[in-house]
This record gives structure tokens, sequence and C-alpha cells, in this order.
């Protein structure tokens, strides 16, 4: 078989692979809030997300493509092949190292940042598009933000509308209704998410002249919807007792309020084609959720914890594939 052909199966394996661990790594994000206040048994809520991720999944294309063509050129992208592996064996080793000690990070800034740095390691900063780079590196900041103001925007309205309400009573409705706004962020999870893999595979496919256009391939989407979808349904538990239970108590209201706004702020980045994290979105929901609901009651030293971890994850994995890269260069 041709070597060129291997190095591309073997691309393909390492996509499909970082797919399969940002479903663990990350369902905890979409279901952390619905298994916490009970609306969920953990086994219901994780076959729920494998179920929603990958119907997400299978819906748009439009994130891939900009993961395919944004960050750089693959029709020219230097040393292609390595590239790509040195990117994906990059991101991979960021999420499971964040995985085993339980920190929510993005997988979207590991998978990101690892492209670049193995693209600079081998063309230099020329190789990069500026210009789509800084359209998603925005993107992955102004997310977050926004996703703090919507929570806490709707927190207070919720506030507002149920506070004559019995609290027992209530709680109880929006136990029910969290099943619906914990589906509805799977769905949006594997609607971004899974996108990114498709990109990363696409661009391996077009670097190494075994596909002529940006157009994600229907076997790609498939694949990378079921790597995911398997994914989920390992679980991640660490992280969701991270993102269920150390960020703040997290009550039915609570929850739907939190999942509601991520939802809002992930599928209006889908639509416009702009990859989020979608752990960034998740928590900053919750924390705008909690400081709407009580600022004391926030754990600060946990957000603290997973800011820090969001804003070193870019340079981190940047030098991480640099280092990669150089050292595939060698011995491939």
């Amino acid at each position: 078989m041709d070597s060129l052909l291997l190095i591309t199966i073997l691309i393909v394996i390492l996509a499909l692979a970082f797919d399969f661990i940002n479903g663990f790594h990350d369902t905890a994000n979409a279901i952390a809030t619905a298994v916490s206040t009970k609306a969920l048994r953990p086994r219901v809520a994780i076959v729920l997300a494998a179920s929603m991720n990958f119907l997400g999944a299978m819906t748009f294309t439009g994130v891939a493509q900009t993961i395919t063509k944004d960050i750089v050129n693959p029709f020219n992208l230097q040393n292609g092949s390595i590239v790509i592996m040195a990117a994906l064996i990059s991101a991979i080793a960021w999420n499971l190292i964040t995985w085993y000690f339980g920190i929510p990070s993005s997988s979207s800034h590991a998978l990101i940042g690892s492209i670049a740095g193995a693209a600079i390691a081998s063309a230099g900063m020329a190789s990069i598009n500026f210009k789509g780079f800084i359209k998603i590196i925005e993107a992955l900041i102004f997310s977050p933000i926004i996703a703090f103001v919507v929570g806490f925007i709707i927190y207070s309205i919720f506030k507002v509308s149920f506070k004559n309400f019995n609290l027992a009573k209530t709680n109880k409705r929006f136990r029910y209704f969290q099943i619906f706004t914990a589906s509805l962020q799977a769905y949006t999870h594997g609607m971004n998410d899974a996108q990114k893999a498709m990109g990363i595979i696409t661009m391996a496919l077009i670097a190494n002249n075994l596909h002529a256009t940006t157009d994600i391939p229907h076997w790609v989407q498939l694949s990378c919807a079921t790597a995911m979808g398997l994914g989920t349904s390992v679980g991640g538990w660490k992280i969701i007792k991270t993102v269920g239970g150390k960020i703040m108590k997290i009550r039915p209201v609570n929850g739907v309020a939190a999942d509601l706004s991520s939802a809002l702020i992930i599928f209006g980045a889908t639509y416009i084609h702009l990859p989020v994290s979608t752990t960034h979105v998740i928590s900053s929901s919750i924390l705008g959720v909690g400081t709407s609901h009580r600022v004391k009651g926030v754990k600060w030293d946990t957000a603290k914890t997973m800011v820090i971890t969001w804003f070193i994850t870019l340079p981190i994995t940047i030098l991480l594939s640099a280092l990669i890269y150089y050292l595939l260069n060698i011995f491939v």
C-alpha cells in the first residue's frame, strides 16, 4: 500500500480518536447539571447525550469547513501529513491530561492551538491564515463572555417570573424540563464539536491530494458522528463532578437557565460556522446563573482554576505540537 495512503489512514484514526476522547471529555459538560439535580440518572443521561451528540453531528458541516480552510490553507500546506498528525497527537495528549485531573479544559482550544503550532513549526508564521485564525480566536474568547451575560439575564428573568411560586413544586417541574434542555445542549454540542474532527480529516485529504474541495465527505461526517457518540457513551465522571457541583450548588431552575443559555450560544456560533469551546460556554453559563442567584454561592476558586486552564491551553498546545512536529519530522 502507498505510504501516503497509510499515513492518511493513520491521521483518520487519530482524528476519530480525538473525537472519541472529545465525546467522553466534553459529554459531562452537556449533562452535568441534569445529573447533579437528579433530573436524569447518570446512565440514562449518558445514553441520551450520546444519541443527541450523534444527531447533532449529522446535521451541519459549516464549522468543519471553517476548521479545514481558515487556520491554514490545506491546498499548499507544507509537510501537511506531519503537521496534521502532530496537531492531533498534541490535542489528544492535552485532552487526556486535563481529563485525568478532572479539569474542564477546551478541546477546541487544544485542536486549534495544535494546528497552528505544527504549521508554524513547518513553514513559519506565513503558513497561518491570520484573517481566519483571528476570527476563530475571537469566537473562542467572546463566546464564554456572552454565555456568562446570557446566563445572568435568563436566570434574572426566571427569578422575577417565578418569585411567587411554590419553590418545591417549581423545582420539580423544572427538573422535568431539564430533560429537554440537557438533550438540546447535547445536540448543540454534537453540532459544533464533532465538526472539528471532520474538518481536520478533510484538511488531511486535501493536503494528500485525495480530495479536491473543502466540502466534507459524507463518510467523514458519519464516522466522526459515530466516534463522538461512542465517546459520549463512555462518559466523563470527573468533569461531571467539577461542572455539576464544584462551581455552585445547582438546583433544577439553575440548571435549566444554564442549559438554555449555553445551547443558544453554541447554536448561534454553529449557524455562522464558528467553532466555540462548549466547555467554556457551558461553564460560563453556570457562572452567570450562579452570579445572578447569589455571588457568594459561586465557588470562585474552581472558576479561577478553569479560567487559568483555558488561558494556558492555546500557548501550551502551540508549543507541544511544534515539538511533536520536530520529532515526527525526524522519524517519519
